[in-house]
């Protein structure tokens, strides 16, 4: 039996700080080709997430917030934000789900946030996700202030590039 205990959140979250990325995942699947990806994804405020999108109706994505507070953005074409919808582990909104071929990003709100992220499977590196090419790759200095950007940004706003 698997189980989500504190020990492992504060484990992930110290993890997830001292990482250069400011994210840490911990996979509960046990093969990357599992049919379910289930895995509880460690984040701090400063993480860039690229906007990106799974190919595919059937490629949805579940987050759920265990810990901390996080928001996500969904995005039109060419990078107008289409919908804000924030998420706490105290609620009100504990969970999305995102349709595939929704163009979207998560911005971390606060120290120490931990989400369950469920997806269909298998992971394949190359084609899990589809980057948005209005939206700049992790590690570009166009993305450091994007993820405060992300934390602020309305629907109808255009990311500053």
């Amino acid at each position: 039996m698997k189980t989500i205990t504190d020990e492992l959140l504060n484990a992930l979250s110290a993890g997830a700080a001292a990482s250069s990325r400011q994210r840490l995942n911990h996979n509960l699947h046990t093969r990357l080709d599992d049919p379910i990806q289930r895995f509880c994804n460690a984040m701090e405020p400063q993480t860039y997430v690229r906007p990106h999108r799974h190919a595919g109706e059937e490629r949805w994505e579940l987050f759920l917030a265990l810990r901390g507070a996080a928001v996500v953005l969904t995005f039109d074409g060419v990078g107008t934000v289409l919908q804000r919808v924030p998420l706490a582990a105290e609620g009100p909104v504990r969970c999305v789900e995102i349709p595939g071929e929704t163009w979207h990003t998560i911005a971390c709100e606060a120290s120490g946030t931990v989400l369950l992220e469920i997806k269909p499977g298998p992971y394949q590196r190359l084609t899990d996700k589809d980057f948005a090419s209005w939206a700049p790759a992790e590690g570009e200095p166009a993305a450091l202030d994007l993820p405060a950007w992300y934390r602020r940004a309305q629907p109808g706003d255009t990311p500053p590039l």
